[in-house]
């Protein structure tokens, strides 16, 4: 009887439990509130807002041209910026107006070019490369016709030059529209002017039946 009184009276009750509990939940509790306070000590740094630094064009005396941006180093090129494919990035052939294009054109170049055509070109050139775009219906000045003769029979360099740096009242997409993107355009333009211009004796001989049912 004495053993089990003792083991009774050794055991923790309910209430020293509970007890026990709660002065561990508020020891977490204090513990994290202490650590939250340290954090937002930390964060309420003042260097952390007013940081040394130089604002953009702010003098600096240290330098003799009292600037405070350094100047890039002579023929510095940023990374995959390195442009020597002057048919690619120029539109040029030994300094004159490109002839041809810089890679293969395929289906999925003319989708792409179809795709930004209607982006970029087609507000003011239409849909169907006619110069009577969205645009021009409201009041803006008309550009030529793709189908114009001296269009036709440019060189593609010439597209390429035109929407890299603007003519006219177009103004430049060089930096909106990526060399790839441009000669896909290009390509599609040729597409256009083809398909508005061509004639029976374009169309290859196996398909030529299929063209005369069409007709008919």
């Amino acid at each position: 009887m004495n053993r089990i009184f003792l083991m009774k009276l050794c055991r923790p009750t309910k209430d020293r439990r509970r007890k026990q509990a709660h002065h561990a939940a508020n020891a977490v509790y204090i513990a994290g509130l202490l650590l939250w306070g340290l954090l937002l000590l930390t964060a309420c740094n003042a260097e952390m807002k007013d940081q040394k630094k130089y604002e953009p064009l702010e003098p600096n005396g240290l330098f003799a041209d009292g600037k405070s941006a350094r100047d890039l180093m002579p023929n510095t090129v940023a990374r995959d910026q390195l442009r020597t494919d002057t048919l690619l990035y120029g539109g040029l052939e030994d300094g004159k107006p490109a002839e041809t294009f810089p890679f293969t054109i395929t289906e999925a170049v003319l989708q792409r070019g179809q795709e930004r055509f209607g982006i970029f070109c087609a507000p003011c050139h239409g849909y169907d490369g006619y110069g009577k775009g969205m645009i021009v219906q409201r009041g803006f000045s008309p550009p030529p016709s793709f189908h114009q003769d001296y269009l036709r029979n440019a060189p593609v360099g010439h597209f390429f030059d035109v929407i890299t740096n603007g003519f006219g009242s177009m103004y430049s997409y060089g930096d909106r529209i990526p060399p790839a993107d441009r000669w896909a355009i290009i390509a599609y333009i040729r597409a256009l002017q083809l398909s508005q211009n061509a004639k029976a004796s374009d169309v290859p001989p196996e398909a030529q039946p299929t063209l005369e049912a069409a007709g008919k």
